[in-house]
């Protein structure tokens, strides 16, 4: 199948998702594609049988996956139907663009927490805690739960929101579908990629090639992350709070130590640019030289998460316009 969508068709449905995520964040249920992903999911999981169940998760990802991918289609095909008018399709493709990337999803969490903790409220702090990470979050400090908010939402910038966003780009025409099939597997690792007995096996495809798809982005993660802290550092606000220089040193020294072999880049880079450690106790830490965070920091990290999302959007705007001029001539 070829496509006539061009460069600017690309950039103004990426800026057009930007500002939507923005101002609206996320849709209800009913017309959330992700959740309709979700629906699928679960009736796979329900049916798994007890016995050949990696092969089952197989093609339980296989189906998932190709499901989001006909959801990306629709939007692709709908961007190239020039008997529509261009407001129109811009604005419909860049409502399902954003469906795959959640920038105010993201700091709406953590400032939940903030809330909470400038309260006073730990225990509330707490439990809206648990909704957005798998820890026990009961007994957790202050400290502690300052932490688990940074490194849940330093996480985050990858698979919920550089990731779909460079698969955008480096499909060129192709993008919204590769976007979706990149959430596809995302939600599959979140809803069965895990390591003990009941999805050992069931999740394996779903874990090993969500690894895999954000393997690159993760890496990448260093430089919007690098630029947003420098580009903070110039409001007097930020000035003695961020170090960008320190954020790629500890991405590099820490970026492995933990479990995932993607999770450790962006959140040892938060770490380093705000000065701070990040633990998971028993799990892993993040630039052990710093002192433990204080709840402000959840509220610096949100800013190091917008400046670093639009910086990524313009990163891949330009990246858009070179790809489309230079490699996707042919489409």
């Amino acid at each position: 199948m070829f496509f006539t969508i061009s460069a600017f068709d690309l950039i103004a449905v990426l800026f057009l998702a930007f500002i939507i995520d923005l101002i609206i964040g996320e849709p209800p249920f009913a017309i959330h594609p992700v959740v309709w992903i979700g629906n699928l999911i679960s009736f796979f999981k329900r049916k798994a049988p007890s016995k050949n169940r990696r092969i089952y998760g197989i093609f339980m990802a296989l189906c998932c996956i190709l499901f989001a991918a006909l959801i990306g289609l629709v939007a692709t095909v709908i961007l190239d139907t020039e008997s529509i008018p261009a407001i129109i399709r811009y604005l419909i493709a860049a409502w399902f663009l954003k469906i795959t990337f959640a920038i105010r999803c993201l700091m709406d969490a953590g400032k939940e927490v903030y809330g909470e903790l400038a309260k006073g409220d730990l225990d509330g702090a707490r439990k809206k805690l648990s909704m957005y990470v798998s820890r026990n979050t009961s007994k957790l400090t202050q400290e502690q739960v300052s932490s688990a908010v940074i490194e849940t939402s330093s996480e985050n910038f990858v698979d919920g929101i550089l990731s779909p966003l460079f698969y955008f780009v480096i499909f060129g025409p192709f993008g919204i579908i590769a976007a979706y099939i990149f959430k596809a597997t995302s939600t599959l690792d979140s809803m069965v990629g895990y390591k003990d007995p009941q999805y050992l096996h069931l999740g394996w495809f779903s874990a090993r090639f969500d690894d895999v798809l954000n393997w690159i982005p993760a890496r990448l993660s260093l430089i919007p992350i690098f630029i947003a802290a420098t580009l903070l550092r110039l409001i007097p606000a930020f000035s003695r709070s961020l170090d960008p220089v320190s954020a790629v040193k500890i991405a590099i020294e820490d970026g492995t130590k933990t479990p995932s072999p993607n999770s450790g880049y962006p959140m040892a880079a938060f770490a380093g640019a705000m000065g701070i450690r990040l633990e998971k106790p028993k799990v892993y830490l993040l630039a052990s030289r710093n002192p433990y965070p204080q709840f402000s920091h959840i509220k610096l990290a949100r800013s190091l998460i917008l400046m670093s999302s639009a910086i990524s959007v313009l990163m891949c705007a330009s990246m858009i316009y070179i790809l489309m001029n230079r490699f996707y001539a042919f489409y």
